[in-house]
């Protein structure tokens, strides 16, 4: 593993983060996914959606979201962490109840509603104020630094938080590696 991505993770994990619970409105309540993320794609532009997640355009994930200005260093952190390891997190369900609230499909959601192929990301601030959202992207990229497989990870995740949590994201199940 690399110095720095080591550190990094390192980093991460001395975070501690207690923050409450997701809530919002049910997904029948919001503007669709897809038109909301039209509406952010404009670089530095701010689309706040109808369950009060804001969504904003970057150029890359090396660039994150004015929205994160304001937050801790350790919040900023996390989001960079999310973009890095958005190949794992994708595979990985949130257990916070956004998936009704929020319309979300996987923990990478709470951080990313989209990575365009001209590499455009639409920041989401729901993991702002989730301390379940952050919790699992924190431990899903410990786990993947420590050489564990996308599937152990899946269900590392689901056996930790399948009991005293929210119903999960409906995330497809990770590709089966050899």
């Amino acid at each position: 593993m690399k110095t720095g991505k080591k550190r990094f993770v390192i980093l991460l994990l001395s975070v501690g983060l207690m923050l409450s619970g997701c809530s919002g409105k049910s997904a029948q309540e919001q503007v669709s996914n897809g038109q909301a993320t039209e509406a952010a794609h404009e670089h530095g532009h701010q689309m706040q959606l109808p369950n009060g997640d804001i969504q904003e355009a970057t150029a890359s994930i090396d660039e994150l979201p004015a929205f994160l200005k304001s937050q801790t260093s350790e919040l900023q952190t996390i989001y960079a962490l999310s973009a890095q390891v958005s190949d794992v997190l994708k595979y990985i369900p949130c257990y916070c109840g956004c998936g009704d609230s929020a319309g979300h499909e996987s923990n990478l959601n709470c951080f990313i509603d989209e990575i365009q192929e001209d590499g455009t990301v639409v920041w989401d601030d729901h993991g702002t104020r989730c301390g379940v959202c952050l919790d699992i992207a924190v431990e899903s990229a410990k786990m993947s630094s420590e050489g564990m497989k996308l599937t152990d990870i899946r269900a590392a995740i689901d056996e930790k938080y399948s009991t005293g949590y929210a119903k999960p994201t409906p995330t497809p199940m990770p590709p089966v590696e050899n």
